[in-house]
């Protein structure tokens, strides 16, 4: 048996009704959506995907009294987010971020860049967190036209202050996207209340569902100003020789991860009957014991919030003498504990928290672990300590 924590990567397990339901499309459902002859199954399989954006506008709060149209499938946040980044902005535009960025905004940010689109990456603290006055000056010092934040951290775990920083947005009438890849699922996100222009989120973390499924709550003036990445059939307007304007065909060409939606809807069903607030209780209950015993062990450099106020049980650390990639092959070697080494796709996190180029060992438990997997866990990293000091 293997003791799984890393959670911040994919969630494992997943509910055993997701695998169920995906395999039930599968067997029984099985058309493809807007190209068949209104059968039995197309029927079935336009339901499903209907539901499917009906419970994701309900779960974030949609624009438009949670008009489901108003959300779109991607294959993952990655996708959603260039989606957004290459659709919206044009050479001679200015774009604020942070410095606790993934390289799903980065890497589409510096491509722009070399095309024109000036990138300003705003400095956030040793701690992952941006403060929101700070965030006002370079608000009105550069006059971006547009924002891109994340919501948590995958590096850290460092949760910001989105009702404060979206607040500062409306203020200056500036459209701000918000990279939800580690809140969604851990934390209550509403769309509508914080004004998002769209929200992009991935099925296979905190949401549980399958890999290869993502998607974006739209604000409906934001997604009318954004051109799709990709264009093609969508099974409606086939006479038109351009790409649909209506949502969400305007940003669903080719086939859709029909299989994968069967299996983020049981997953996202499977949360609303235990609540999403249950959920994170157990969750921060487990990061409390795990923070407790990291901070307690000399030897172990905690990164981010030393604190769970303000942090998901996201946690980097490295333990002085060590190589995190060795401290990562040897919890798996000896006891089969999986966790993630490195830099975990962000290099500016890194920088902004003193571990590039190194990195860091990350440990992010999920729904599915107990207090004695922490334990476990502590005690296995107390005796690699131990061994390699004697």
């Amino acid at each position: 048996m293997s003791l799984y924590l890393n959670n911040a990567a994919t969630s494992w397990p997943k509910p055993r009704v997701v695998a169920e339901e995906m395999s039930n499309f599968i067997l029984n459902a099985g058309a493809n959506l807007g190209r068949g002859s209104a059968s039995d199954r197309d029927v079935m399989t336009l339901g499903l995907v209907a539901d499917t954006r009906a419970k994701i506008a309900t779960l974030f709060d949609g624009h438009s009294d949670r008009d489901p149209r108003y959300v779109t499938f991607t294959s993952n946040v990655t996708e959603a987010l260039n989606v957004v980044i290459k659709g919206f902005l044009r050479p001679g535009m200015t774009v604020l971020t942070s410095s606790v960025e993934h390289n799903a905004v980065i890497r589409p940010l510096r491509s722009l860049e070399r095309k024109g689109v000036r990138v300003i990456v705003m400095k956030c603290d040793r701690n992952g967190f941006l403060s929101p006055s700070f965030f006002e000056e370079e608000i009105k010092k550069h006059r971006p036209n547009l924002i891109i934040l994340n919501h948590a951290s995958n590096v850290c775990g460092a949760i910001q202050d989105i009702e404060a920083l979206c607040g500062i947005c409306g203020d200056y009438g500036l459209p701000v996207v918000i990279d939800a890849a580690q809140a969604a699922g851990h934390l209550p996100i509403s769309v509508s209340k914080g004004d998002i222009a769209a929200l992009c989120f991935t099925g296979h973390k905190g949401l549980l569902g399958p890999q290869g499924t993502g998607g974006i709550v739209w604000r409906p003036d934001f997604a009318e100003a954004v051109s799709p990445l990709i264009e093609g059939g969508t099974g409606s307007f086939s006479h038109e020789e351009v790409q649909p304007d209506k949502l969400p065909d305007k940003f669903e060409s080719g086939t859709l991860n029909l299989p994968g939606i069967a299996g983020l809807s049981a997953a996202i069903d499977w949360i609303d009957a235990r609540g999403i607030k249950n959920i994170a209780e157990k969750s921060n209950r487990l990061g409390e014991k795990l923070l407790d015993g990291l901070l307690g062990m000399p030897e172990a450099i905690l990164y981010g919030p030393k604190t769970m106020a303000g942090r998901l049980p996201v946690f980097a650390f490295n333990v002085k003498g060590w190589d995190n990639a060795e401290l990562a092959f040897k919890l798996n070697d000896r006891w089969k504990i999986e966790t993630r080494p490195g830099l975990h796709c962000a290099p500016l996190a890194h920088r902004t928290l003193g571990t590039f180029p190194e990195g860091a060992l990350r440990v992010s438990p999920g729904p599915f672990n107990e207090e004695e997997d922490i334990e476990f866990f502590l005690n296995a990293l107390s005796e690699l300590v131990k061994d390699s000091g004697e």
